[in-house]
């Protein structure tokens, strides 16, 4: 019985490091974070298919997400602070690109824990003598 839990640690050991984060995966996440921090300058083209004409394009520094109803939710730094967002609407005829124009430095070694105080529910702890 003993070795037969031994095999099956041993056999789920080996398959976790197959399925592991790769390299690649750590610094596509870092990238993608930096860029949704406002950190990297991009290009987004929304193409019509049908016609091949281009239909909207914004560069700067943004995050892209799209939503439930089919839409592009662009956020847009326009100025320290100052922020706008825009809804592109997608179909079965257009088509977007997002281009990393900057290019990101990501040190794939750093990590940052942050705490937010104002999230930190104060516990009170009351002795009965």
């Amino acid at each position: 019985m003993k070795k037969l839990i031994v095999f099956i640690f041993a056999l789920v050991l080996c398959l976790s490091l197959f399925a592991g984060c790769t390299e690649a995966d750590k610094v596509s996440y870092n990238v993608s974070q930096e860029a949704d921090n406002f950190n990297v300058t991009r290009r987004l083209a929304v193409i019509n298919a049908r016609t091949d004409k281009p239909i909207f394009e914004l560069i700067g520094n943004f995050s892209i997400a799209t939503n439930s109803a089919s839409e592009l939710e662009i956020i847009v730094e326009v100025e320290r602070g100052v922020y706008k967002k825009h809804f592109v609407y997608l179909n079965e005829w257009t088509i977007y690109v997002v281009e990393d124009v900057s290019g990101a430095y990501v040190d794939k070694y750093h990590y940052e824990v942050n705490f937010l105080p104002e999230m930190i529910v104060p516990v009170t702890i009351v002795s009965k003598d």
